[in-house]
């Protein structure tokens, strides 16, 4: 009985045990299996999201500009991705599509600062190139917006370790991209030594105006003070 109990269930089956089909037991000839279907010899790209955010330049650069002019206005404490987003037209899901918050966000604006350096002015002459710079560099510091952010974020760098590390970044690498400009075209000209130190070079070049503005806090420069600061830098330099 066992084993036509397994007979009967290898035929209801379809099995391939020798016995025939249910379709064959009822006279009728058993279907032909279906065709595989082709594999697409070219895999389909996978499509983008719909709804993906695109991030437009405009905007971002309407959020940059308008950084600068809230941390000018209120500075860093008071400062928010409200008032940014308000002063910049858009909404407050713009600006954190770019940053976490408004400390990414000053963080990356102040560590762009950084690879915008001033190309090295090449007048022929020590002095001249010095007082090129230090006239860019003072009509820089007197803007109203800059003589306002810079002491905010030097105070906000006292209390927070990853402002005081990204501004000192900025400043320094901006700078020491001129000063080793400057320096080279020196030396090339044989008015300073080989020897000369460009960390000390940048000290003397970068200090004065940087303690008057940053410092001192004084926009407005007495007369000749650009040219003579210029011709007393030259000669600290040459000696050095």
């Amino acid at each position: 009985m066992l084993g036509r109990m397994t007979s009967r269930a290898d035929a209801d089956s379809g099995r391939p045990d020798g016995s025939a089909g249910k379709d064959a037991a009822e006279g009728r000839p058993a279907a032909p299996p279906r065709p595989s279907r082709p594999a697409d010899p070219k895999p389909r790209s996978r499509r983008a999201p719909a709804g993906a955010a695109v991030l437009r330049p405009e905007v971002t650069e309407a959020i940059r500009a308008a950084v600068f002019e809230e941390l000018a206005a209120v500075g860093y404490a008071r400062m928010s991705i409200e008032g940014i987003a308000r002063r910049a037209g858009v909404g407050k899901t713009a600006v954190y599509r770019r940053w976490r918050s408004k400390l990414h966000l000053v963080l990356d604006l102040v560590s762009a600062l950084a690879v915008q350096g001033l190309p090295a002015p090449d007048t022929g002459s020590l002095e001249a190139d010095l007082r090129l710079l230090y006239e860019v560099t003072s009509r820089a510091l007197r803007h109203p917006v800059a003589g306002q952010i810079l002491p905010d974020l030097q105070a906000e760098a006292a209390r927070n370790p990853e402002i005081a590390e990204a501004l000192q970044k900025a400043l320094r690498e901006g700078q020491q991209s001129v000063t080793r400009g400057i320096v080279a075209a020196a030396r090339t000209r044989g008015e300073i030594r080989a020897s000369a130190d460009e960390s000390l070079a940048l000290d003397l070049i970068s200090g004065p105006l940087y303690w008057r503005a940053v410092v001192a806090r004084e926009p407005k420069l007495p007369k000749h003070y650009l040219p003579s600061l210029a011709r007393a830098t030259a000669g600290a330099l040459k000696a050095l």
